[in-house]
């Protein structure tokens, strides 16, 4: 396995303009995601998001910043653990790929920036599996929660 990239491909039934809510805003991203998000969901806008409980001590907060908003189309952040700004070399780049299916959307998600944080194979390895798994449990949220806002009345 390369650890290159995280890459799913999602069927949502919800419009573009929807899902790219569901992706961008913070009191959207809290109904499938972190336990809580602080975010400007504007190019070079910065934020946080906090898994655990934002009031506890252990709770992992980690700071993002957005390089490319563009509604309903594409909405993309950098997200680092241990360090601020995110740059190129120590985050992971998230996107959000949205195009119209029917009357519904294809979200294309995609992570990257496993290999260029320079990490040892163990530890590139474990940080891999542990977002593919944190990955494979958020995104299906996404999905349900974005079909029930775009459900019609």
């Amino acid at each position: 396995m390369e650890y290159g990239s995280i890459e799913r491909e999602l069927r949502i039934d919800a419009t573009p303009d929807v899902v790219y809510e569901v992706v961008s805003s913070p009191e959207h991203l809290r109904e499938w995601w972190p336990d809580d998000a602080e975010l400007d969901p504007v190019l070079g806008g910065t934020g946080t998001i906090t898994f655990g409980d934002p009031t506890a001590p252990d709770a992992k907060v980690v700071p993002l910043t957005v390089v490319e908003a563009d509604p309903p189309r594409r909405f993309a952040f950098r997200w680092v653990y241990d360090e601020s700004p995110a740059t190129e070399t120590n985050s992971f780049l998230v996107t959000f790929d949205l195009v119209p299916s029917g009357d519904g959307t294809l979200l294309r998600f995609k992570e990257t920036g496993f290999r260029e944080r320079g990490w040892e194979a163990a530890v590139l390895e474990e940080a891999y599996a542990d977002h593919v798994r944190g990955w494979d449990l958020f995104l299906p949220r996404l999905v349900t929660y974005a079909g029930k806002l775009g459900e019609r009345p």
